[in-house]
């Protein structure tokens, strides 16, 4: 039940979803991506196909522990556009579990209320959306049961931080230190 997911919709912002998946798998985490279509190829924003590793339609969302949704556009759109997916944020959320989200996907909390009282951040452009939440321009907010993210530019440290929640600090720290992160 330590499985992560991340959603893949067309016009996905690749960089965002795939640095999450690279930092999880090198810190041992079992992650998957999952296509919102029928199809597990997918083309992200900069019209790169991507092969995931099942559909929708293909996961058990019980040996799920967190959702990650990646941003793009039309990518986070389209993920929002997807009801069987928004059923389960509904549902994750209403049980504590873990929801991520990284550039504009972090509206999609916003829309459906779920961030009021809580601190959150995504692409300036979207910080309107983040609706009732506390919004700061840091490059990564762990709040509660969400974690959000400002952009590409911020996509190891919000894999760091998923990393950090599902293994722990020493691991993530270990993990920047191999990749020769700096923090």
């Amino acid at each position: 039940m330590n499985k992560v997911c991340v959603f893949l919709a067309d016009g996905v912002e690749e960089i965002e979803a795939l640095t999450v998946v690279d930092i999880l798998r090198r810190g041992g985490v079992t992650v998957e991506t999952v296509s919102i279509t029928d199809s597990k190829s997918v083309t992200s924003s900069h019209k790169i196909t991507i092969q995931a590793d099942k559909t929708l339609s293909e996961l058990d969302f019980d040996e799920v522990a967190m959702i990650v949704l990646p941003g793009g556009m039309p990518g986070t759109k389209n993920l929002e556009a997807c009801a069987p997916l928004m059923e389960q944020v509904d549902r994750f959320h209403a049980q504590g579990k873990y929801l991520s989200a990284i550039c504009a996907a972090p509206s999609i909390f916003g829309h459906k209320g779920l961030l009021k009282g809580r601190t959150a951040c995504c692409f300036p452009d979207f910080e309107s959306h983040l609706e009732g939440a506390t919004v700061t321009k840091n490059p990564v907010e762990v709040c509660d049961h969400f974690i959000t993210s400002r952009g590409m530019g911020t996509a190891i440290e919000f894999a760091l931080a998923i990393l950090a929640r599902m293994q722990d600090q020493a691991c993530a720290d270990d993990i920047a230190e191999r990749i020769v992160y700096e923090r």
